[in-house]
């Protein structure tokens, strides 16, 4: 389906703040500190120096991801509807503007915050969630019953500052489908697995936060592989009828360094939509404003001419005490993401076929998210984040943890996408019910059809960090939405299939006839 290429309203830049203040963003939360007095301190957590208040309070605010919960929203108001998501992003940044200059007011009232940010946030958010309502009902659609309830954000304090709240927010604020699950499914501490730091909240001691710009990653993110048993679980056997081909294009690393913290597919038509940065190989016009109209237009990195796809993902960077180009840009030091850049060493980009039978070729302009960007947020339920080093792969996969890897390995970040399709659309309103993952047997349900599986490998040649009392020194991490504190499940992967030649038709030829292809 087209996308409209014309400027809707764009998030407030944001202003740079001190690295040791937390940063808000959009659609998941923000952090904040108070600083009541000021005390320079040496903060190794990565290599170098860091004011750190003496007496700072550090919390967060978690909002509902409203985009999940819209499952069902007209073709012809999808891009109002992405507008007002746009303006819910730029409120978040607004509340946190004013956390940033009430900061003696917060001292001497505590009630500040609840009566002055959080009360009128709420007051605004249900304001753009009834234009949201109007504008699914003008266009034929059915909004959802609960929507006003996801206009709550909650606060939590110091010492669950950056692990997830128990409920997702206030009770009966309705969250089901924004990735959330019942049950327990969700972790204490931000989705970190049990055993490793033994901090709940994924907290450094004394409750800080940690990390460059003060949101993460912390000890607690990273685990010595060589110390995690095999957790790998076996492929499903291949059927007599499978498409055993496989389809590789080389479109190499991002070497030249094509960037930008737009997301046309989350956000089109809105300027750093993103919050964070992203490398991009293959098509090299990509942005907030491409759409199917220009796509074709847009060249490629592939050495086939004919796959003009977009693959783009979130950069790593190493936090060392470094910065890189974008250390006082929007989407990069503004909002929490800084250190140095990393180019992968490798970027392998393969079709597979399915187990259990022949594939579909994918349609055009396909576009397909994998992972959730604000598991923090959202839970585990869309995470899938895939770490491991080089010798490990098929012995032991992460989601919740970055690993360390032996001196001689490399670490390895793997993408598997969803590869069942619904047959009819190239894209659905929270971009991910159109696609769907194959049950654990490699069998597609519900009437979806088997596409080509999209598979990336990227290998980066990182300095294993080092843990010391507690703290984490010269980690790396992906970029992200602040308030996710750069945990490793918020990994993700981006991708818009846009081909020419009839590559689509020849890629399923290829896997359907068990052959290896380039």
């Amino acid at each position: 389906m087209g996308r409209s290429t014309r400027k809707r309203r764009t998030p407030l830049a944001t202003k740079a703040i001190a690295a040791s203040a937390a940063l808000a963003l959009g659609g998941g939360g923000l952090i904040w500190a108070n600083f009541y007095a000021s005390a320079h301190e040496k903060n190794q957590s990565w290599g170098g120096n860091q004011t750190k208040a003496e007496t700072a309070q550090v919390a967060t605010i978690s909002c509902p991801d409203v985009g999940q919960k819209l499952t069902e929203v007209p073709g012809q108001a999808r891009g109002e509807v992405d507008g007002e998501l746009g303006n819910l992003d730029r409120q978040i940044t607004d509340a946190y503007q004013r956390l940033a200059t009430t900061r003696d007011a917060q001292a001497r009232d505590a009630s500040f915050v609840q009566n002055s940010i959080l009360q009128p946030l709420q007051e605004r958010r249900k304001v753009i969630l009834d234009r949201i309502k109007l504008e699914v009902t003008r266009a034929g659609g059915t909004a959802p019953s609960d929507l006003d309830a996801l206009a709550n954000c909650t606060a939590a304090a110091a010492q669950n500052a950056g692990g997830q709240q128990q409920g997702g927010g206030q009770a009966g604020e309705g969250q089901q489908g924004g990735g959330q699950q019942q049950g327990g499914g969700q972790q204490q501490g931000g989705g970190q697995q049990q055993g490793n730091g033994g901090q709940q909240g994924g907290g450094q001691a004394g409750g800080a936060i940690g990390g460059q710009a003060g949101n993460g990653p912390v000890a607690a993110d990273f685990v010595d592989i060589t110390k995690v048993g095999r957790n790998v679980a076996a492929k499903p056997r291949k059927s007599w009828g499978a498409s055993k081909g496989t389809f590789t294009t080389r479109c190499g690393v991002n070497a030249n360094k094509n960037h930008n913290t737009d997301n046309v597919i989350v956000a089109p038509g809105v300027n750093n939509g993103a919050h964070h940065l992203h490398d991009y190989v293959g098509n090299q016009k990509i942005n907030a404003f491409a759409s199917n109209d220009t796509f074709l237009q847009g060249g490629t990195s592939c050495q086939n001419g004919d796959d003009l796809s977009a693959y783009y993902w979130p950069v790593v960077r190493v936090q060392d005490g470094s910065q890189d180009f974008d250390q006082n840009a929007d989407g990069g030091g503004k909002e929490g993401n800084v250190g140095k850049i990393l180019v992968p060493r490798q970027a392998e980009i393969k079709y597979v076929g399915s187990p259990r039978g022949k594939v579909t070729a994918m349609p055009q302009f396909l576009r397909i998210i994998t992972g959730d960007a604000k598991t923090t947020t959202n839970g585990l339920a869309n995470a899938n984040a895939h770490w491991s080093c080089t010798g490990f792969e098929s012995k032991v996969q992460l989601t919740e943890q970055y690993p360390i890897c032996p001196q001689g390995s490399k670490v390895v970040r793997t993408f598997a996408f969803q590869s069942c399709w619904d047959g009819q659309n190239t894209d659905s309103a929270n971009h991910r019910t159109h696609v769907a993952f194959a049950d654990a047997n490699g069998n597609c349900g519900n009437g979806f059809k088997a596409i080509p599986q999209l598979t990336m490998r990227l290998v980066y040649d990182i300095k294993p960090p080092t843990l010391e009392n507690g703290q984490v020194k010269n980690a790396y991490a992906v970029d992200g939405f602040p308030e996710q504190l750069h945990k490793a499940a918020t990994d993700h992967d981006d991708f818009i299939n846009i081909t020419k030649g009839n590559l689509a038709n020849r890629i399923a030829n290829c896997l359907n006839r068990g052959q290896n292809c380039r």
